[in-house]
């Protein structure tokens, strides 16, 4: 049985709220102990096209506490997916990951991402064309920047030919309806078939070979 997205999501978030409170009163009795468990959760935002195809690989990963659908990068408040599916908005279809940073690095987090894009690819991603599909990075602090910036110097001295992946500036990140999230979970006949429809996994193994879909961290 398929467990809802809101408890998915309340049971690591709780276990997390649980031990910063246990934190949290050890530092009250050891006022040298100052920092909590809650430190450690951090997010990350990922663009690579269709949105339902992103969650799956971040998911898998024991670190990650949550992934959100959503939509970022654009000049319109609150945008909905008919506005963003537009591409009148400026925003892309991403991903909001919120991980333990204890448990996966960024930089680890941004090998799932480089495996499940096509970074040849100008303002589309396999078969979804428009900049609210381009693949790109969104940076939300100056590690995370520099990490990126190592990530994608790595991938130009692997790859002898431009790249179109785009580093950019954190912003607002607004959540995709309901009915996006944890598409594959609810939906998994309509979403692999939407994925062989799109040739996502041919061109991502055309690209990577073995290591397309990227690893998984334990």
């Amino acid at each position: 049985m398929l467990m809802s997205r809101s408890l998915r999501r309340l049971l690591p978030l709780a276990a997390a709220l649980a031990t910063g409170l246990a934190a949290t009163t050890a530092a009250a009795d050891n006022p040298d102990e100052s920092a909590t468990a809650s430190d450690s959760v951090s997010k990350a935002i990922f663009a690579g096209g269709c949105f339902w195809c992103m969650e799956p690989p971040f998911d898998r990963q024991s670190g990650v506490i949550d992934v959100t659908s959503g939509y970022t990068g654009g000049d319109v408040d609150d945008p909905g997916y008919e506005a963003v599916s537009s591409g009148n908005t400026g925003h892309a279809e991403a991903v909001e990951v919120t991980y333990d940073a204890d448990r996966i690095g960024y930089d680890e987090l941004l090998q799932v991402f480089w495996r499940n894009v096509d970074p040849f690819a100008e303002n589309y991603q396999f078969c979804d064309h428009g900049n609210q599909y381009r693949a790109a990075i969104f940076y939300r602090n100056e590690q995370q920047r520099e990490l990126a910036e190592a990530s994608l110097a790595d991938m130009r001295e692997r790859f002898d030919q431009p790249l179109a992946t785009g580093l950019e500036p954190a912003d607002t990140f607004w959540d995709a309806e309901d009915y996006h999230q944890d598409y594959a979970d609810k939906n998994p006949v309509r979403y692999k078939f939407y994925r062989f429809r799109c040739g996502r996994d041919d061109r991502l193994e055309a690209v990577w070979g073995d290591e397309a879909g990227g690893p998984t961290f334990d």
